[in-house]
């Protein structure tokens, strides 16, 4: 696979060469190092680690090696793998799907609308929905809901530490945002379709693909 290989082989000795350097920024014993510069020089280490990863993922994948496989090795789910290296074909089109958010609020208006809905701001939370949802989540779905997942870990108590991980699947723009509750973490997702309107809001245990 010469193409794919050229590509990993010039990237891995740019990586080399720039996790060299910050080695040597490091190590001066003279002056202390620029630190906003190490930030920077990190920044670009990482940038060229994660492509290399991306092409060593692909070439295990070309050799035959199995979702399942990769997401064992990186400590996540074959489907959490598929998601952040695969690259899925649109049965509609035939074309590689399009994985990039262009949705950039996506985070905080995920946030706002989890709000929103525990807190038992329907009305706010409504205005952010599609027809579908608009229709089928009513109060008492959203009552059914909450006592389903107090069941299970009890009263919710706030947002959990770490960050909303945002995706694109398919033509929705996915949000999971870490929740907390009495007896252990929940997180919920969010789903926006095409037109930035909620097509899903879900409370799931941490570990759900």
């Amino acid at each position: 696979m010469p193409d794919a290989a050229q590509p990993l082989t010039s990237l891995s000795g740019s990586l080399a060469d720039q996790a060299r350097a910050l080695a040597r920024a490091l190590a001066n014993p003279v002056e202390p190092p620029a630190y906003l510069d190490l930030v920077r020089r990190a920044q670009d280490i990482d940038s060229l680690a994660e492509q290399v990863l991306k092409l060593c993922v692909q070439q295990s994948r070309d050799a035959g090696h199995t979702w399942q496989e990769l997401g064992d090795l990186l400590g996540v789910t074959r489907q959490a793998a598929f998601q952040r290296f695969g690259k899925p074909i649109d049965p509609r089109t035939g074309a590689p799907m399009d994985k990039t958010v262009r949705m950039t609020d996506a985070a905080e208006r995920a946030i706002a609308l989890v709000s929103a809905v525990l807190d038992g701001r329907m009305e706010e939370a409504r205005r952010s929905f599609n027809a579908q949802v608009l229709a089928a989540f009513t109060d008492e779905v959203r009552a059914d809901g909450l006592a389903t997942v107090t069941g299970l870990v009890g009263a919710y108590e706030g947002f959990d530490d770490g960050d909303p991980f945002v995706r694109r699947i398919g033509d929705h723009t996915v949000v999971d945002v870490p929740l907390r509750f009495e007896a252990g973490e929940m997180k919920a997702r969010v789903a926006f379709d095409t037109d930035e309107k909620v097509a899903g809001i879900f409370i799931l245990t941490p570990d759900a693909p």
